[in-house]
């Protein structure tokens, strides 16, 4: 097969880079392999519910008074969480470049027809930073993870220099990924800390994924000198749970403009490579109970070990595994902790504009 890989930049992300709006990058894995394929058989009460707390729910995680998005209950939740996720950057003045590899393009933005296509997709990859070129010089389709869009992102913007555009600089994900537990049997540690570790742009999340080791993934960004701040939180979320008071202290930012210049510090005057790691817990009252979840963690984590599985199907079958037994409760979160993280990422990405 004769394909060319390229890197095409969505017009829209290009213009706004041009005319100084903020731009938030993001990934397509949660499209392709993390959410549920299939319309939700129980409505979710963060999207669809239309009583007081639930239009507070909505305020609280989008930052808008009405849903940027109207939620289909007949659609797929894959898709609509990504259209849902995009609007809500756009309702707070953004342009999302959603990224992806669709027939060995790596796209650095996405029309709706080509989520679409992704949210159906039976074959596409997903794409790290390994398997990015491979999908790419073989003209397949694959959505990117944390390290992937951080490597697509970072190529990206090497083009946007040549032509004289800023960077992309902040992306916005649900949870990274970690070190995983009975990592010192398995050594399974995801490819998203060395990848984090290697490339200047910040990512917006709730911390890591509960499923993880925790602390041993707090002791991996310490060691490859990640720095991690705590956006309004003292303490590491635990991506659908709030922290735990006996965990890690995180510095504490209460203004996004002193996370842009602590950013500037690290990688102009330090001169440093790392990215950065925003930490926003899932907003108050959403999150699971984290004396329950860690028990349902406990329980889908021996129930994968029983079964064989590992790799890169060990997160995606945690995630629906939590998401069955907490009878939707774990999707709700994730729902509302991904706008949440997509609309801070588009604020912090503005005042990156502001360049002095």
């Amino acid at each position: 097969m004769n394909v060319k890989a390229a890197i095409n930049i969505k017009p829209e992300v290009s213009e706004a880079l041009a005319e100084g709006r903020p731009v938030v990058a993001l990934e397509t894995a949660v499209l392709t392999h993390g959410l549920p394929r299939t319309s939700l058989g129980m409505t979710p009460r963060l999207v669809n519910g239309q009583d007081d707390d639930a239009r507070r729910a909505r305020q609280t995680c989008w930052g808008a008074e009405t849903s940027p998005h109207e939620w289909n209950d007949g659609r797929p939740v894959n898709l609509e969480v990504a259209r849902l996720v995009e609007s809500t950057v756009r309702s707070q003045g953004g342009v999302p470049a959603t990224i992806a590899v669709i027939d060995g393009i790596l796209q650095i933005g996405l029309d709706d027809a080509a989520l679409e296509s992704l949210a159906s997709m039976d074959h596409a990859t997903k794409c790290s930073t390994r398997e990015l070129g491979m999908v790419m010089a073989r003209g397949g389709c694959g959505g990117t993870t944390v390290a992937g869009t951080l490597a697509s992102a970072h190529a990206a913007n090497r083009q946007l220099r040549g032509q004289n555009l800023p960077p992309i600089e902040v992306f916005a994900t649900g949870g990274i990924g970690g070190v995983h537990r009975n990592w010192g049997r398995t050594g399974d540690v995801s490819s998203d800390i060395p990848a984090l570790a290697e490339t200047p742009m910040v990512v917006v999340s709730a911390g890591a994924k509960v499923i993880l080791d925790l602390p041993a993934t707090q002791e991996a960004f310490e060691t490859q000198r990640i720095p991690v701040l705590g956006w309004l939180t003292d303490h590491f979320p635990r991506f659908t749970a709030p922290g735990l008071p006996e965990a890690r202290s995180l510095p504490r930012f209460e203004r996004l403009e002193d996370v842009a210049a602590a950013c500037r510090a690290h990688w102009g005057l330090l001169d440093r490579p790392q990215g950065v790691l925003l930490a926003n817990e899932i907003p108050q009252g959403l999150g699971l109970d984290p004396e329950k979840l860690e028990k349902k963690v406990l329980h889908a984590v021996a129930d994968a070990e029983q079964r064989g599985i590992g790799g890169a199907d060990l997160t995606p079958f945690l995630l629906g595994s939590l998401a069955e037994s907490t009878s939707g409760e774990a999707l709700d979160a994730n729902i509302s902790l991904l706008c949440s993280n997509a609309a801070l990422a588009t604020r912090l990405a503005e005042e990156f504009m502001k360049r002095t």
